[in-house]
């Protein structure tokens, strides 16, 4: 397939490489000339505007930041709508609204554009590797003509449900992981200060019940001080406001949810809204205050 891909950071590249090694045509926009030229000097074709791509492909990607950035490239007047020919499926893989999904989706379908909400769960490393879970919200029809593309990029992909349900059910998937990192950063400070060793722990508590993704990729980075982003705090901190919002309005509390929440607004106070996720280890190590003497 012809295949558009916008947005090309820490996430959107490596799925437009995976793309060009499943034999697809890739076409590529960005702002920044250094995130294009690699994926030119793979195989891909650089256009110069959303619209551009739109009429250069059967069905594009957009992995951006939060809505106004989908918005636009979506609605803007050099947007996708602007440039699309009859067929043209957008697939979004941002993590955004619900409802700004939905309202994305409406729009689509009145310019004869098929839209899916499809956002994913497995960072950089699944980017990279192609092991991305993808949930998908949006016409089943839509959702069939993407499986190649699906294919590609994620080794889950599972049928969520009508516009907005993919974004939904990416919102669980961020409180769950979430409340699981803060709870492997509380052990990972507590086995600190006991004076553990931090390779045994992590082998020994992830043999058991408490084991998990998150104990056994961020608890060693969270050790060893590597805080280079597989997924940076302040994306986090935006997909935590918007899962509260929603849960808000359905009357849903998630207390624990919120505490995670300011424990990321601790970090980013600190100038770490840039890092990975895995920082939050440094906001409970500021709590925890210096280590006691012994004895």
């Amino acid at each position: 397939m012809r295949v558009g891909v916008i947005g090309l950071g820490i996430m959107g590249a490596p799925m437009a490489r995976n793309l060009l090694r499943a034999g697809h045509g890739v076409v590529v926009y960005g702002r920044r000339r250094a995130r294009v030229e690699p994926l030119v000097a793979a195989g891909a074709t650089a256009a110069d505007s959303a619209a551009a791509v739109a009429r250069a492909v059967d069905v594009v990607i957009t992995m951006l930041p939060d809505a106004p950035e989908v918005e636009e490239v979506v609605t803007g007047r050099d947007g996708l709508l602007a440039g699309a020919g009859p067929g043209l499926l957008v697939i979004d893989m941002s993590t955004i609204a619900p409802a700004a999904a939905r309202a994305l989706a409406a729009r689509a379908a009145a310019a004869g554009v098929a839209f899916l909400d499809a956002p994913v769960s497995g960072g950089e490393q699944g980017a990279i590797a192609g092991t991305l879970s993808i949930m998908v919200g949006g016409e089943r029809a839509a959702f069939d003509r993407a499986q190649p593309v699906f294919a590609a990029l994620g080794r889950q992909v599972t049928y969520m449900g009508g516009p907005g349900q993919g974004q939904t059910t990416k919102l669980v998937n961020q409180v769950i992981g979430a409340t699981t990192l803060a709870a492997v950063a509380e052990g990972v400070v507590l086995a600190a200060r006991a004076g553990l060793d931090p390779a045994a722990v992590v082998q020994a508590v992830g043999s058991g019940a408490a084991s998990s993704w998150m104990l056994t990729e961020q608890a060693p980075r969270m050790q060893r001080r590597d805080f280079a982003p597989g997924f940076m705090v302040r994306l986090q901190q935006k997909d935590l406001r918007l899962a509260l919002a929603a849960a808000a309005a359905l009357g849903v509390p998630l207390p624990t949810t919120a505490l995670v929440h300011q424990l990321f607004a601790a970090v980013e106070a600190q100038g770490g809204g840039a890092l990975g996720t895995q920082a939050l280890v440094t906001a409970l190590e500021a709590l925890a205050g210096p280590p006691r003497a012994a004895g």
